[in-house]
């Protein structure tokens, strides 16, 4: 046998193990490909539904998340939401002045302000909340109970992932605490 087909063969062997190796990396990149354009396509139909309420994706995650956390500290709320404490700022003096939300003074710290719905934002949550399972039920009107079952199964597992792999960076970025202090005049 040439050196060029004992060669050929080496790699031919190997194919099995870097096919496997392929296949299961394609089928990842499938996956989170098929995950994000749902979200993505998802969004867009709940944008559309909620439209004629004037609420905008921003808006409408403010109430959402208030009416299962009411009473949110303005830092939470940003940190929930992805967005910088001045972007959140903005989006609840919005929301104020519109009569969805009102900021309180936090009772244990009076820097922090927390946000409650009122009582006109709780009923916007509901009519919101009948327009979304509408959507919702449109959106899975092909999909049996397994299916879904199965589905949201996997997504937990993959969701409880992510945390961990969340919380070991922020474990990993968090400074060491020391055994004990420097006084003022010890070298640090």
């Amino acid at each position: 046998m040439s050196k060029d087909a004992q060669v050929d063969n080496e790699v031919s062997a190997g194919d099995g193990k870097d096919a496997a190796t392929r296949k299961r990396l394609d089928n990842s990149l499938r996956f989170a490909f098929l995950i994000h354009d749902v979200s993505r396509m998802r969004r867009i139909v709940v944008d559309r539904a909620l439209k004629p309420l004037g609420m905008t994706r921003s808006q409408w995650w403010v109430l959402a998340f208030l009416s299962r956390r009411d009473g949110m500290k303005m830092t939470a709320l940003a940190a929930d939401l992805d967005l910088t404490k001045v972007a959140v700022g903005g989006l609840v003096e919005r929301m104020e002045n519109a009569g969805y939300v009102e900021r309180r003074s936090d009772e244990r710290d009076a820097r922090a302000k927390r946000v409650y719905l009122t009582a006109e934002g709780q009923s916007l949550v509901n009519r919101i909340r009948s327009r979304v399972e509408t959507v919702e039920t449109d959106i899975l009107a092909t999909i049996s109970e397994q299916e879904l079952d199965g589905a949201a199964e996997t997504l937990v597992k993959i969701k409880y992932r992510l945390q961990e792999l969340l919380d070991e960076d922020t474990e990993s970025a968090a400074p060491r605490k020391r055994a004990g202090k420097a006084s003022d005049g010890e070298k640090k």
